[in-house]
């Protein structure tokens, strides 16, 4: 019996994602003006926005990964989440961006947040290419973000379901989807 392809439905374009960076870029530029930043990106789904918004920032700025883990392979997230990478630099007195790509129930940035504010950043603030308010289940708000979006599951631009779609140049909804 053959598999149903799961169906693709473009959400954004590649040319509202570029526009929508740029933006973030320059608010973050503007809002640490003349100062460093380090931007924490959380692998592997944020590497996307975090090197386009990196390359648009004006500023001196730096870069580090951590990687946490909630997903699995599925579409729901287990509730639980767990460190698999930490930072290589050390954050203490450093203005921190994390950069995550979607911002939905909380628990991944909550967890992350509570993590790196431990160290003693001087600042710490959150980017997130898309906020997915109607799923949040802790009380978390992003600092900048591209798009906030329905309650749809979406690839591309980074996002992933199975470690497939993250190449995708526009971000779209998936539906249909069977085990892959």
């Amino acid at each position: 019996m053959e598999q149903k392809k799961p169906k693709l439905k473009i959400l954004i374009r590649r040319g509202a994602i570029h526009e929508r960076v740029r933006a973030v870029a320059r608010q973050i530029t503007r809002d640490f003006r003349g100062q460093r930043v380090h931007l924490v990106g959380v692998l592997k789904g944020a590497s996307f926005f975090l090197c386009d918004v990196a390359r648009e920032i004006d500023l001196e700025t730096s870069l580090d990964f951590i990687a946490v883990s909630s997903y699995g392979s599925g579409k729901e997230s287990s509730g639980q989440v767990r460190l698999v990478k930490d930072l290589d630099t050390r954050i203490a007195g450093l203005n921190v961006i994390l950069i995550e790509d979607i911002l939905d129930t909380g628990l991944t940035l909550s967890y992350l947040l509570r993590i790196l504010r431990q160290r003693r950043p001087k600042e710490l603030r959150v980017a997130v290419m898309l906020d997915k308010p109607a799923r949040r289940l802790k009380p978390v708000k992003p600092d900048y973000w591209g798009f906030r979006i329905p309650n749809h599951f979406v690839v591309g631009y980074g996002l992933d379901y199975a470690e497939q779609y993250r190449n995708l140049k526009d971000l779209c909804i998936l539906s249909d989807v069977q085990e892959l």
